[in-house]
């Protein structure tokens, strides 16, 4: 049987912390889902497609012999609705401190009771990728600062052009 998970998440941008906790969960899982929610009511630097194609350029890139068992895709809906259309078992979150597991918490508490069959399996991010947020990202990279120990490569050079139009 395959086991699939999904990691969901924005990804305005992808950032080295989303490719570390997608690489902790390729370890366990035979295919990884990411999703990349759609919110109408958010306007994100980077739109869905250029959201999707990034990533996928990530995933050519540091992840060739695990590229073929890597979905991305958009959703719109509960979380744990995307999951389920995506014959994930498995919820996949990233914990960078205490803030964060607070948070999670809940969230896996209210997913674990509106879909008791879908888990959720939280990953620490590594040491040197801990303090990394995309919202932090976009900051920098908008006021000009070097986001490059934060990002891909390709995701830096999609920043840069994006904060010079």
């Amino acid at each position: 049987m395959t086991s699939i998970a999904y990691y969901a998440g924005s990804f305005d941008p992808m950032t080295n912390g989303h490719v570390d906790v997608l690489n902790q969960a390729l370890d366990l899982f035979d295919r990884v889902v990411v999703g990349i929610g759609i919110h109408p009511g958010k306007t994100p630097m980077f739109t869905f497609e250029e959201r999707a194609a990034l990533i996928s350029e990530v995933i050519s890139a540091t992840n060739k012999p695990a590229s073929g068992r890597i979905l991305v895709e958009s959703f719109d809906n509960l979380v744990i609705q995307a999951a389920r259309e995506a014959g994930a078992s498995v919820l996949v979150r990233g914990l960078r401190d205490g803030t964060d597991l607070d948070y999670e918490m809940q969230m896996a508490g209210m997913n674990g009771a509106m879909a008791p069959d879908i888990k959720t399996v939280f990953f620490p991010a590594s040491p040197q990728v801990r303090a990394i947020t995309g919202t932090l990202v976009r900051q920098v990279a908008k006021m000009g600062g070097d986001v490059s120990p934060f990002v891909p490569a390709n995701v830096l050079a999609a920043l840069k052009n994006k904060v010079s139009t």
